[in-house]
């Protein structure tokens, strides 16, 4: 990670990119790496009922907060959740302006497999986008019947007891099954063991450019 000296996460919803990378970010912006952190939608429908429309985009700021984001560098578009193949040109233009204002080294999104119709969105105009980027997916196992763990980084668990204090702000999502420290203390043991190491978080390789 030497090259990297910036990084875009892109996160379809508030959440993802912490249940994805969180670990990772962490490790990273705590290395004085800059993270960025854009969610594409407030996912408004998808709040329990009695909910405040910015209740997902307040979680996001006390998550990413946890991980070392700074606050300037976190953004929430407004695409309505499960439509995004609906606004697929208008997402398009906002992630090319985001490359351009950013211009990060290295752009989180998630991974190919992912069958949320969302997330790929995200991915194949992420791939547009960023095509002169190094790209990473992200696993949501929930998410992907099949996934290339091709790429690791090694965490601690520190940085994964991070990530779930990060998780652990989105109050309103607590309910999901995988919401979970052993599950994810237990999946880092498992990303770990395929690299020779305690725990690790598992990526899809897309694209890496090495300067």
């Amino acid at each position: 990670m030497k090259d990297i000296k910036s990084i875009l996460v892109l996160a379809p919803h508030p959440d993802d990119g912490e249940f994805g990378a969180g670990a990772s970010i962490q490790k990273w912006a705590s290395e004085g790496i800059r993270v960025h952190y854009v969610a594409f939608s407030p996912c408004i429908k998808s709040l329990p009922k009695g909910s405040l429309a910015d209740t997902l985009h307040t979680e996001m700021q006390a998550a990413t907060k946890v991980l070392g984001i700074a606050p300037e560098d976190l953004s929430m578009g407004d695409f309505p959740v499960r439509e995004f193949p609906a606004h697929r040109q208008a997402i398009l233009e906002k992630m090319v302006r985001l490359n351009k204002k950013i211009s990060p080294d290295l752009v989180l999104m998630p991974n190919s497999m992912d069958i949320h119709q969302d997330h790929q969105v995200i991915y194949k105009e992420g791939l547009r986008a960023f095509k002169h980027c190094s790209m990473l997916g992200y696993e949501l196992p929930w998410n992907s019947l099949e996934f290339k763990s091709n790429f690791h980084v090694k965490v601690s668990k520190q940085n994964i007891e991070k990530k779930y204090k990060a998780l652990s702000c989105y109050a309103s999502q607590t309910k999901r099954n995988y919401h979970d420290l052993d599950f994810l203390i237990g999946l880092a043991r498992v990303r770990g063991v395929q690299v020779g190491a305690e725990y690790a978080e598992a990526f899809e390789l897309i694209r890496w450019i090495s300067h």
